[in-house]
């Protein structure tokens, strides 16, 4: 098995075209057939169903496909690492994080590592956890931010806890306050008299507030539903409804917000730097790391 055919293998596999795969990889479109064949023979089973105009994966291919992205992310990995001179002057770090913990943490972290390493390249992914830990696994990012617990435990995982974070409820300060005039506080249970303005599906902030409102035995109420973390604040500033949110993003984000906090026991959330337990990460990922973990 030679790695070129597998750059070949996923590229068919992605286009479901030999002759785009071909033109993906700058090579002849017979000459990849053939190392696909090659590579057919060498495993000892067809990884593609060929019908005219119409290129679906085998069960062998389908079970090829994740292990031959791991394998082609790790050796790109393995070529910025090499490549990285003395003093981290060059390089590069793929970092996945949700939305929130984007707003929230990241920006002041990210600052301080760029004056300090200006020559390494930062990839940002803003994503919800499930997809952070699936990204992860198949080697596309080097580090990422999650909301413990995970989605799905993963022992192919090391994670390590950076944070526990309060959530409060932000509300437009021209719109009746959350549980009454004059409440320092607001229970989840007042919240069943609000409407909510929910973050779309795949928000880990979407799944822990309904729990949390189900858990005091009602459903909640939305407004409007489906946005981002920027969407979300300027809804509520616009007087939509109120929202859950971690209180680092409402201390960033509050103009034009009214905060207030949940009473005891509130909402907390658990923020975790994850990597690939089989895997170390690159020179630049383990020093934005270090950086992290001394925040």
């Amino acid at each position: 098995m030679q790695f070129q055919q597998l750059q070949y293998f996923v590229a068919v596999a992605e286009t479901r075209h030999f002759t785009r795969a071909a033109e993906l990889v700058h090579v002849a479109q017979p000459s990849l057939s053939q190392q696909i064949k090659a590579l057919e023979r060498e495993l000892g089973a067809d990884l593609f169903l060929r019908a005219r105009g119409n290129i679906t994966l085998t069960d062998a291919g389908e079970a090829l496909l994740p292990l031959a992205r791991r394998i082609l992310a790790d050796a790109d990995t393995a070529r910025h690492e090499v490549l990285e001179l003395a003093q981290l002057r060059r390089g590069r770090v793929r970092l996945g994080a949700t939305p929130s913990v984007c707003t929230g943490l990241l920006p002041d972290v990210l600052r301080a590592f760029h004056d300090r390493y200006p020559g390494v390249h930062l990839l940002v992914e803003e994503s919800g956890s499930h997809d952070l830990v699936r990204h992860l696994a198949r080697g596309a990012l080097d580090l990422a931010l999650v909301v413990l617990p995970l989605p799905t435990p993963s022992p192919a995982l090391t994670t390590v806890e950076l944070l526990r974070e309060d959530l409060v409820v932000v509300s437009s300060p021209e719109a009746s306050a959350p549980g009454g005039e004059g409440r320092r506080t607001v229970r989840i249970a007042d919240l069943a008299r609000e409407r909510l303005v929910m973050f779309r599906h795949g928000y880990d902030l979407r799944e822990l507030t309904v729990a949390a409102c189900r858990a005091e035995g009602f459903e909640p109420e939305f407004a409007v539903e489906g946005g981002e973390m920027d969407a979300v604040l300027g809804f509520v500033r616009a007087g939509l409804g109120v929202a859950v949110v971690p209180r680092m993003v409402a201390a960033r984000s509050g103009r034009g917000l009214r905060v207030t906090a949940l009473a005891r026991p509130g909402l907390h959330r658990t923020i975790a730097l994850a990597h690939r337990s089989d895997v170390a990460p690159p020179r630049a990922a383990r020093e934005l790391q270090r950086m992290l973990l001394e925040r």
